[in-house]
């Protein structure tokens, strides 16, 4: 099973916008999506590494079916970024609702 690749090149990528984008990444007024990217980068990157793992153990490590890593390995990380998006929206909005009831009191 080679369906590991996909997230695995996804973490790669994340790496590289989050290097190229560090500063931003630390600064409070970025946006909420930038200031997460580390948090969607260790879930890549954890990820994959588990796939690995566990196709190692259960012997199905292969790298050259291009089919599976469409069929499986790309919707794993659709569904995963849309979970991370969904998680940042939540906390942007729970950070925005603190920091109004601060303001307030």
């Amino acid at each position: 099973m080679s369906c590991f690749l996909a997230p695995l090149a996804q973490a790669i990528v994340t790496s590289v916008i989050r290097k190229a984008n560090a500063k931003a990444v630390a600064d409070p007024s970025a946006s909420p999506f930038l200031r997460q990217l580390p948090a969607l980068e260790k879930m890549l990157w954890g990820g994959s590494v588990m796939l690995i793992v566990d196709h190692a153990i259960n012997g199905e490590l292969f790298t050259w079916m291009p089919l599976e890593i469409l069929k499986v390995g790309v919707p794993m990380c659709l569904v995963l970024t849309a979970v991370w998006a969904v998680w940042v929206l939540m906390k942007a909005r729970q950070e925005k609702v603190n920091t109004s009831h601060i303001q307030t009191s």
